[in-house]
């Protein structure tokens, strides 16, 4: 297959400010993310999307492609991902003829995520046949959604997937399903599934790709800040 990985770095950011230049144990947060990119050889090429122009010409000194500036409208706070992806692979197909088989939507904000896991997802999509592949990390056992309570109209707690009296609640950990939630690491989807009557980054077949907590810190505040740091440490 031929894959296009499609880097997303807006300049705005109010969990952490600047945070895709901001240092991270002493580079850029940008400069993770396309070194694992540049460094997986399933990816047949690697741009940059972003309205910044500072942001671009970080980015072009570490060695990502920045064919395009971004559109404004299309890099404002609620701004989905997938209209920002239908503009990058539009641009790439109507300005260069090139349409790869699939695109491969890489956050900064996950910067633990190496390139052997953006292979394995590849693989993974060609070899299972569905639409995408989501990267996934196992969520603990306090967070369970088994275990998760929601406030009724009325003041009292309740199971939330359920609405159930929280005696209902599962309380030996090892009677728990596995679940797991998307960590934002990992978005891979056939280009058919953007362009399709029902555009979509996912599509109805999507297939988990499982990563380990250790490689799934996604970056919105300080205290994820803090966590990458620690975990970069030497």
């Amino acid at each position: 297959m031929k894959i296009l990985g499609i880097i997303t770095a807006r300049g705005g950011s109010k969990g952490v400010p600047g945070k895709n230049l901001k240092l991270l144990a002493g580079r850029p947060l940008l400069a993770y993310t396309v070194d694992s990119a540049r460094a997986c050889l399933a990816l047949d090429r690697v741009i940059l999307s972003t309205e910044d122009e500072t942001i671009a010409a970080a980015g072009r000194s570490l060695g990502v492609e920045v064919p395009f500036i971004r559109p404004a409208e299309l890099s404002r706070d609620d701004t989905p991902h997938l209209p920002v992806i239908q503009h990058a692979a539009a641009w790439m197909r109507d300005q260069q003829g090139y349409r790869p088989d699939a695109v491969m939507v890489l956050q900064p904000t996950s910067p633990l995520r190496t390139a052997a896991d953006i292979a394995a997802a590849i693989a993974l999509l060609e070899s299972s046949g569905a639409d995408s592949v989501v990267s996934v990390s196992e969520v603990p056992t306090h967070s369970h959604p088994s275990r998760t309570l929601r406030v009724d109209a009325t003041g009292h707690a309740v199971l939330f997937a359920t609405g159930e009296p929280v005696r209902k609640r599962i309380n030996r950990r090892q009677d728990l399903p596995d679940a797991w939630v998307m960590n934002g690491a990992i978005y891979a989807c056939r280009t058919a599934t953007l362009d399709g009557p029902d555009p979509s980054l996912y599509g109805d077949r999507v297939v988990a790709y499982r990563m380990p907590h250790e490689r799934s810190i996604s970056i919105d505040d300080m205290n994820d800040w803090a966590e990458a740091e620690r975990a970069l440490a030497p």
